[in-house]
This record gives C-alpha cells, structure tokens and sequence, in this order.
C-alpha cells in the first residue's frame, strides 16, 4: 500500500464532519432514490450491540438492525473473528459457486436447520439480495412445473427486481413501471386489525382459508392454476401480519393437493426473529422453496433458496450470479446460526416478545393512538391511529399515518431507531437485535413513551 493510499484511508476512518456535512455529501453523491437517510438523518460512526453513534456523538438504541439484518447486533466480537478468520486463512473471498471446505461446512449446517433436518431440501446459492433469491424462486416453479402464473398476497413484500416487484403487494414503486410479469394474481392476506373481507376474528379467518380453497378448486374462478404460492409466514414491510395457523395449514394442503409449489419467503421472518428459526414452523408446515436472506450472512451479503430435492428440476448454469461465492458471508453467517441454534435464541426471543406485547398493552391502555400491538418474537409492529374519530364496524380506528410519521422522527430525536410500514406507513416496526436484553428494551419503552409526548400525545 502507498503512503498515499494508506494515508486515504487513515483519513476515511477519523471521520471529520458532522451529520450535517456528511449527509450533505451523500446528497451530492447518490440519486434520489436514497430513502433512510431521509427519515433517520444521521451519518454512523460506530455501531456496537443494538447501540450505534452518529458524527455528532450521539447515541441511538437501533431497532431496525439492518431491516432485521443483524440478528446479533452490530459487530459481534465472534461474527469480527470469523472475518478475520477468512482473511488470514488464504481462502479465496468469492468462489463463483466453486466449493471450498467453509462452504461445504455452511452448507452441512444450514440443511440440519432445515425441515427434517434438511433431508429432503438441496441448497442453491443465489445473488446475494433477498430479491435475488425470490427471482430463482418464481423461474424454478415454473421450470418445474410448466406453468406460468403466480399467486401472491395483499401486503405482501418480496423485493424490487422485475419478478420480485411483481408479486409484491405495495402498488408506489409499480407505478412508474409497465408491464409488469404477467399472470400475477393477488389474494387478501389475513390481517388481525383490519379484516381485507370487513368480518374480523375467527370467522374473517375461516372465510378468507374457504376462499383461498375455492379459487383453486372452482373450475370458473378464472384464474389458471399457477406454478407457485409465494408468501411470508408474516408479513414485515406489510405492518407485521402474522399469518393465522389454520389459514396456512389450508394453504399448503391445497397446494400439495394440486402441485402448486409452495414458496416461503423468511427472508426477514427467518432465523430465530418470531420466536422459532422459521416463521412456517409455527403452522407447522413444511414449504417447497425456502427463500433465505438477511440475517443468514450474519451481516453480509448472502442469499440461498432451500428447495426439495424432487422440485430442482435446474440444468447446469440455467440460474447463475457472480457472488453467489462470497465466503466470508458463509463465515459469518455459519457464526450467527450456531450462536443462534446452540444458544437457544429463539426460544429467548419468544418469552421476550410477549413480555414485550405486555408493556407495550399496558401502554396502549394511556395511549389509544396505540391501535394494535402484534407481531412474534422480536418482529413487533405498532398500528398508529385516530381513536377520536368513529371506528369501523370491526372497531378499528382509522390508520393516522401522519402521527406515525412524526413518532418515528420523535424516536429518532430521542435516541431510538425504528421502522414504520403497513397501509399509509402507520406502522411502527421493531426489528433489534435479537441479543436484546430486557433492561434495553426496558431503555425502549422509556424513549418510545418520550416520543409520545414529544409528539404532543396526552394520556389518558
């Protein structure tokens, strides 16, 4: 390295400038599709756990973790190890999808989470984005199945590539982009607050689980069988849907039935975030094609389809992409899922979403703006409403997207960091670490209520 060079990046890391400059630069540097920066302004310079500092010094309690990136927080001194591990071994950093013994090892493991400890799923290593894995998924169900059509799910989010974009529920990023893939047809997903079909509880279940039923079966429903079913087991850019059990069960039994393969997207539910490594096994089903993302690089770029044996109907080099290799994602996410596994951290996160779905009710009980609290583990959502203006039949608040706009900057000014999402962004989303303690979410609760008063929000 030259003097130059070193001094560079001796100058890259001392960070002179303060929020305010530094976002003034990347206003300059990068196109306007740039998007949390606009809602969280500030420029990171150290990140440790669930706390990261700003260039102005300031301390903030992140709970969006890298959009549920990070199960283990930010620089986790083992997930650090296993990159300097990777650099001082000689490995090569990407392999194409050539194997190397980490590779191999990662791959062991990851099918040992898997259903049946993986027995009947194969791997495939995709692009490193969600959407990446998402994109393999459609072509493989219709390679598999000679058909053509996919049925996906109001709310649903599955990513931004073409055929990502397209079976993804939220209409404003479509709106400038025509012809979309064809063939997308998309049904109402459950929802615990807002009943797409206007009944609610049970019977808003029981309906929507009969209709999906009767859309396969009907002969004139209209829509031709399609290669696939994809969907989340819940829904997180949706507003942190969980979906029914039954509603589910239906589902994959009618698919089985039909031939329909069943695609499950855990690229944000997965690995320990509800409550269980996948968010299916609480249904207590096993899906056709697992798409894999986020947190399964333990902080870097990774995306892996588990797909059933019978259904990799693939030839050689008929889906590829250029790092699909990068083997110090499999480091660090081998180190992620056997902290996550040996440590029991989804039974952890489990207990502490509840007791955390608890504090946030009794909350609710001051705070009627505080619609709806739900979600698993630590996946929480917050539906923001109008509690003084009339309820619908169903006695749901009408969405105050407004407020939950100006909570989520009152929380970013007291020092806490999440998500909004959900019908007009009146969703606030939880999404930390999942090594979390009781005493940060503690911390949490103190700085969410500061913000609700900040926001000028009398209790009650």
């Amino acid at each position: 390295m030259t003097d130059k060079v070193r001094n560079n990046a001796l100058d890259a890391t001392t960070f002179h400038g303060n929020n305010e400059s530094f976002l003034a630069r990347q206003a300059e540097f990068e196109s306007n599709v740039r998007s949390y920066p606009r809602k969280l302004p500030l420029a990171i310079t150290k990140a440790e756990g669930v706390w990261i500092t700003d260039a102005d010094n300031k301390q903030y309690l992140d709970c969006l973790a890298g959009a549920g990136t990070l199960a283990l927080g930010h620089n986790h001194p083992d997930v650090l190890k296993s990159i300097q591990t990777v650099i001082t071994s000689g490995l090569p950093l990407h392999t194409l999808d050539l194997t190397t013994p980490l590779k191999d090892e990662f791959s062991e493991y990851l099918l040992s989470l898997l259903p049946g400890q993986g027995k009947e799923y194969c791997l495939q290593f995709t692009g490193p984005s969600g959407a990446d894995a998402v994109e393999a998924a459609l072509k493989l169900a219709k390679k598999v199945t000679g058909r053509s059509s996919i049925i996906s799910f109001s709310g649903g989010y599955h990513g931004m590539t073409h055929g990502a974009l397209s079976v993804t529920g939220n209409l404003s990023p479509k709106e400038a982009v025509d012809n979309m893939m064809p063939e997308v047809q998309f049904m109402p997903y459950p929802h615990l607050y807002r009943c797409p079909l206007g009944i609610g509880g049970d019977a808003g279940v029981k309906a929507l689980t009969y209709y999906f039923d009767n859309l396969i079966n009907d002969v004139e429903s209209g829509v031709r069988k399609p290669a696939a079913v994809i969907l989340e087991a819940v829904q997180g850019e949706g507003g942190v849907n969980p979906a029914p059990v039954e509603w589910l069960q239906r589902i994959r039994k009618v698919t089985q039935e039909h031939g329909i393969l069943l695609i499950l997207d855990e690229v944000q539910a997965g690995f320990a975030r509800t409550g269980k490594f996948f968010a299916f096994e609480h249904a207590g089903i096993e899906p056709d094609i697992i798409v894999m993302s986020k947190a399964i690089g333990g902080g870097l770029p990774l995306a892996v389809l588990g797909i059933k044996k019978e259904f990799d109907a693939w030839s050689p080099g008929h889906h590829t992409g250029t790092f699909r290799g990068n083997q110090m994602a499999m480091a660090t996410g081998m180190t992620t899922l056997k902290i996550l596994k040996d440590n029991d951290i989804a039974g952890k996160v489990a207990a502490q979403g509840e007791w955390l779905k608890e504090q946030l009710a009794a909350l609710q009980q001051r705070y009627p703006v505080l619609g709806h609290i739900r979600g698993l583990g630590m996946m929480i959502g917050i539906e923001i409403v109008k509690p003084n203006e009339p309820a619908d039949h169903m006695g749901s608040f009408p969405a105050d997207g407004d407020l939950s706009a100006l909570l989520q900057k009152k929380c970013f000014e007291a020092g806490l960091i999440l998500e909004r999402g959900g019908r007009h962004g009146s969703v606030l989303r939880l999404l930390p670490s999942l090594l979390i303690t009781n005493d940060e979410l503690r911390v949490f609760l103190d700085k969410f209520e500061q913000a609700l008063l900040a926001a000028g929000v009398k209790p009650v």
